[in-house]
């Protein structure tokens, strides 16, 4: 440990603290006095060490992760990486997340973790009959370049279907993306500097962070509770922090499938107003509501044009589709706009034409039904089999919507990592809590296990195996 008293920060420099600290121990690395395979101190213990808090240990390590220099192992750490070495073989945690999912091979495994829709559910023949039609009517133009705001037809039909969900708007406000994640990436570009604070739930979507780590910027997490963010947290952290953003996921949270409600939105609402702050609000999981009422939007309830929404259809449709849109106040819709050209000029110009033509078949009605009526009995079927066999071992929520379940052991002894690991064994893939978060120990004890690919026969087999390795490992 004498190592890292060597490690000198500078709390008055311009630089944040955790870009510092990251790059003390890369320096180490580069001198040789940190050899691959090294496993870095605990969070608590490297902060109690340099003066400083957790956050920052937190956001250096996790900078170094998306840098490749650092790799953790489920129930191990964080260890130094071989640059010459592809470490990470084994099935670990860090295999679980999207970009790393379809690429294993499984095998027998019942996969819980995949949170990506099957295949034999993706509306295949009617888009081929899109693309058809596009090429038929535009030919060669069909492959243009378009604005990097995005097609204007498709705006115009996206204005229109947002209207659906309560969020009025018109097409000059909205920009076309390529995806949930570039719409995170492009805001964060256009807003976030060196320093930057932006607020975001606890635990939270890590591609998320990412994009707000490559910006130089610090994430505050703050937890949640059943019915949204907890907003006494918040205001304290308002007297502390002046947030660029605060991003949220208020329909069916990942990971904990959590729904804002509608008491909390407009509470949060106020509080962007009275503080001056964005919300980024996204929404990729609005449409797997299993009640009657489809949640409402946070965008829908924003009079004061302080909500940046992105609208996702990866999973509602396809993964590779790669289409979605954001909702931009007039005050940062340049900025953006200039981040979305930089990044990639534009979105498909093929694939907005043929989404277009979906958009106003009326067909994505009929399609989306389809997948409330489908996911809505798999989600009576697990929760019915959660209520049966795991309620003796974890307490869990039924949000009514989403895709998967978030289950928090009862045995704070058995960590979700040495669940993860038997269970392995067992055949069974799920996601651990410790993926979504670098030392809370509260949600080390969650799990989550998705519905999302899985059979109605995969899924009973799959909770039988779960309890059984559960009252094996005496969990309860």
């Amino acid at each position: 440990m004498d190592i890292y008293k060597t490690i000198r920060l500078d709390k008055q420099s311009k630089t944040p603290l955790y870009q510092q600290l990251a790059d003390s121990l890369l320096l180490l690395v580069e001198q040789g006095e940190l050899e691959a395979g090294t496993k870095l101190p605990p969070i608590r213990r490297l902060a109690l060490m340099l003066d400083v808090n957790n956050v920052t240990v937190i956001n250096a390590y996790k900078y170094l992760e998306s840098k490749k220099a650092v790799y953790s192992h489920v129930g191990s750490g964080t260890f130094v990486a071989d640059p010459d070495l592809n470490r990470n073989k084994p099935i670990t945690k860090t295999l679980l997340t999207k970009k790393n999912l379809g690429e294993i091979n499984y095998g027998n495994y019942i996969n819980f973790a995949d949170t990506s829709v099957s295949a034999e559910l993706f509306p295949v023949d009617r888009f081929k009959q899109c693309f058809d039609a596009v090429l038929e009517r535009d030919k060669g133009a069909a492959f243009s370049y378009q604005s990097s705001m995005g097609y204007e037809p498709l705006r115009e039909a996206m204005a229109v279907t947002l209207e659906e969900s309560g969020i009025k708007t018109s097409s000059e406000r909205i920009q076309i993306i390529s995806g949930a994640q570039q719409g995170l990436d492009i805001i964060s570009k256009a807003m976030l500097k060196t320093n930057d604070i932006v607020f975001t739930e606890k635990p939270t979507y890590y591609g998320a962070l990412g994009a707000i780590f490559s910006r130089g910027a610090q994430a505050v997490e703050i937890p949640l509770e059943e019915d949204g963010i907890n907003l006494y947290v918040l205001q304290r952290l308002l007297k502390i922090y002046t947030p660029k953003f605060i991003y949220v996921m208020p329909c069916y949270q990942t990971p904990t499938g959590i729904c804002y409600s509608l008491k909390k939105k407009r509470e949060l609402l106020e509080l962007a107003y009275r503080h001056n702050f964005y919300i980024v609000e996204e929404d990729n999981m609005g449409d797997f509501s299993y009640t009657e009422e489809k949640p409402v939007p946070l965008k829908a309830l924003d009079y004061r044009n302080k909500v940046i929404y992105i609208k996702s259809f990866s999973k509602i449709l396809m993964p590779g589709l790669r289409i979605g849109c954001t909702v931009l106040p007039k005050a940062v819709l340049q900025a953006v706009d200039s981040a979305k050209y930089s990044s990639d000029i534009s979105t498909s110009g093929f694939i907005q034409r043929a989404f277009e033509l979906y958009l106003k078949s009326g067909d994505h009605h009929i399609h989306t039904e389809r997948m409330r009526s489908v996911f809505g009995k798999k989600y009576k079927l697990i929760t019915d089999l959660a209520d049966k066999k795991l309620s003796k071992y974890f307490d869990f929520q039924k949000s009514r919507g989403g895709l998967t379940l978030w289950l928090r052991s009862k045995n704070s002894a058995v960590s979700s990592d040495a669940l993860y690991t038997a269970l392995i064994g067992g055949g069974v893939l799920i996601t651990p809590g410790s993926l979504f978060t670098s030392e809370d120990e509260d949600i080390m004890r969650h799990i989550r296990i998705s519905f999302a690919n899985v059979t109605d026969a995969d899924i009973a087999k799959g909770i039988d195996i779960i309890a059984d390795v559960c009252s094996t490992m005496n969990t309860g």
